[in-house]
């Protein structure tokens, strides 16, 4: 018998894994897709200090990010710089391969190609199944992504907010600035990318995050874009889709089983990024299923400590985000347009400075929010 089952290898189930076979618990991980890292759901982009914080290998970083343009409805522009870097684009097949080969060496016991089929809890334990195997185990790690059937069954529920994106890398012969795109055209209820990705040659990741038909509008996207970063388009141009969760599900535990990541709907509300969550939510629950597992007490009461240190951690965090998100969802093009022409003239941009972070996005909220001109903005959007 297994001490703990992980369902899932991305970032947070290979670094749980990494974490519990390190503390000397026998783990199991099966993960659907040949290997890990592939294929490349997320934009890549990381924390800098997050390497340090994590103890994260870092070999996968391929270039730094200080400078991004935000583009308007309008088609105006603002440039913001950070004084340091805070950002790092990574080659995420690298980064993931080398969390699986650390969890590997730690003792975990990784399966590919083995999609989870059931997830069944019981008096001894949980046993997950496969089309080729089954593993009992005293807890089980649900690290699944963005797919919420074994939620479901378990009553955990679903995240409170869900929106589309597709995103691709392409060859570009030119790299620029982050770029980020605002309005109805391009992105409805969401916002549209590029990022500079700097490997033997230039190459841009483009993405869009919206409320329907993704496809499209990232089609759209490439179309605005290309001449500026000289992407040629070809009939390959087709992007990666998937569903992001802006929001917590109600409960990350139960008996013998945890939520970690975006299957817990852990992620940035504002922007959809989750691997830096990914990997703070694997770190607790490591932390509460050390102790849970050390006592043999895997119930959903002593289980419950998880969500208690991830809430203290990130409540206030998600909380926030979510407010500036239905907020946003609301805006109008031409509520858009009047933010970006405060920031110009009303003194948006020294707040941003003053308050804006690359993981904590409450502070710059509180205070956007209590800026008069952009609260009427706003608030007049809330209300519509």
């Amino acid at each position: 018998m297994h001490d703990a089952v992980i369902v899932g290898g991305g970032p947070a189930g290979l670094y749980a894994g990494w974490k519990l076979a390190r503390a000397g618990f026998r783990v199991a991980l099966f993960e659907e897709h040949p290997t890990s890292g592939q294929p490349v759901h997320c934009t890549g982009v990381l924390a800098a200090d997050a390497f340090e914080e994590f103890e994260l290998p870092d070999d996968s970083v391929l270039n730094q990010l200080r400078t991004v343009q935000f583009h308007a409805p309008s088609g105006n522009t603002i440039e913001y710089a950070t004084p340091t870097v805070e950002a790092v684009v990574i080659d995420r097949a690298r980064f993931d391969r080398r969390l699986a080969e650390r969890a590997a060496l730690a003792g975990a016991e990784l399966s590919y190609g083995e999609r989870v089929t059931n997830v069944a809890v019981d008096g001894g334990g949980v046993r997950v199944t496969t089309p080729s195997t089954s593993v009992h185990a005293r807890v089980c790690v649900l690290a699944c992504g963005a797919s919420y059937a074994v939620q479901r069954k378990l009553r955990l529920g679903m995240p409170r907010l869900l929106l589309h994106s597709a995103q691709a890398e392409l060859p570009a012969r030119r790299l620029g600035d982050v770029e980020v795109h605002f309005g109805e055209r391009v992105a409805p209820r969401g916002f549209a990318w590029a990022v500079p990705v700097q490997r033997e040659r230039p190459y841009v990741r483009i993405g869009v995050m919206c409320a329907q038909h993704a496809d499209r509008h990232f089609d759209r996207m490439l179309e605005d874009i290309a001449p500026r970063w000289g992407v040629e388009r070809t009939a390959q141009c087709q992007p990666r889709q998937k569903i992001l969760p802006l929001g917590p599900i109600e409960r990350t535990f139960a008996e013998r089983v945890v939520v970690l990541g975006d299957a817990a709907g852990i992620v940035k509300p504002t922007t959809g990024g989750g691997i830096y969550y990914s990997l703070l939510s694997a770190s607790l629950a490591c932390d509460t299923l050390t102790g849970a597992l050390g006592r043999g007490d895997t119930s959903a009461a002593a289980l419950g400590e998880y969500q208690t240190q991830w809430r203290k951690r990130l409540g206030s965090e998600l909380r926030w985000q979510l407010v500036l998100r239905r907020i946003a969802q609301r805006l109008t093009d031409e509520d858009i347009d009047g933010l970006f022409a405060l920031a110009r003239t009303d003194g948006l941009m020294p707040l941003v400075r003053r308050t804006a972070a690359f993981n904590r996005h409450r502070d710059f909220i509180v205070a956007l929010l209590k800026h008069p001109p952009a609260r009427r903005v706003l608030f007049r959007a809330a209300l519509a």
